[in-house]
């Protein structure tokens, strides 16, 4: 990717390692290692990924090793946004014995699945050949959505509205029940302030005819599971005036195609709700 990638702050994510951990040591704690495993002892391991993909997720993997040895040490060498090939480094860890074991799974659910969101984003993002941006959505996992949405921006996309409050989204349920496009649009104008954003979810043209008409103060259109043709003629018709959003079961194959009408954007749901977890291996040095 491009660009110098802002890491999260740790307050966004350090509850969910905690309660992570908390979960997989239950009430008794890493029974097989604190048997098998003598306190005080030191060991390195080396995080390495086993397919190739694009990584996510490392300061919560090192987190969860931090939190159960502060003295913990992270060394990276390919860092969130860095693409890997199979048997690739990514980082090494030194630490208490019994904390890199106890640690291991947490952090690898962490940074398998989030590599997995930054991966898929990638593949999508060089289908699209820098014709237009890719975005994610909403659909993201209970809890998880601060983390999920930064791994889509390692994959080298951009996120589109964060939760329900930070944008307007006029979609298809809310015209139906407002009494149309014309209705829900005076509505939420008369409603929200002037910082707000507002993008309209049409699925015909003649609905983005009647959105060009009373336009103002609308920053950007869905053009909702409209096929090539007809978003092309939904560009030429917006011509600039909206920014103009492709959505609706887009894959890899099918995103070149849609890129190429000149849309300013494509966002598909399962890079967050589907994506699959990038493989990633801890193996202890000896």
């Amino acid at each position: 990717m491009t660009g110098e990638l802002a890491a999260l702050p740790k307050i966004m994510f350090e509850d969910l390692v905690r309660q992570a951990l908390s979960e997989d040591f239950g009430r008794a704690g890493d029974l097989t290692t604190m048997a098998t495993v003598p306190a005080g002892m030191r060991a390195s391991a080396v995080l390495a990924a086993r397919q190739p993909g694009t990584v996510a997720g490392l300061d919560l993997a090192g987190l969860a090793f931090e939190l159960l040895d502060p003295t913990a040490e992270v060394v990276v060498s390919k860092g969130d946004g860095c693409r890997v090939a199979a048997g690739e480094e990514i980082a090494t860890i030194t630490a208490d014995a019994r904390a890199l074991l106890s640690g291991e799974r947490v952090a690898l659910n962490f940074l398998g699945h989030l590599s997995g969101i930054a991966t898929a984003t990638a593949t999508l993002v060089d289908a699209v050949a820098g014709r237009c941006a890719v975005t994610c959505t909403r659909k993201t996992t209970p809890g998880l959505r601060a983390v999920e949405k930064y791994a889509v921006r390692c994959g080298g996309g951009v996120n589109h509205r964060t939760g329900l409050d930070d944008a307007v989204l006029i979609k298809d349920n809310h015209i139906a029940l407002a009494g149309g496009v014309t209705a829900a649009v005076e509505q939420v104008l008369a409603q929200v302030g002037h910082l707000v954003a507002i993008e309209v979810e049409v699925d015909t043209l003649d609905q983005l005819r009647e959105l060009l008409e009373i336009s103002a103060g609308v920053d950007a259109v869905l053009l909702d599971n409209m096929d090539p043709p007809t978003l092309r003629e939904a560009v030429a018709l917006i011509d600039g005036r909206l920014t103009a959003e492709a959505s609706g079961r887009i894959t890899v194959e099918t995103a070149p195609a849609i890129a190429e009408t000149g849309v300013d954007l494509i966002s598909a749901g399962w890079l967050t709700h589907s994506a699959a977890v990038l493989d990633i291996g801890l193996d202890i040095q000896v």
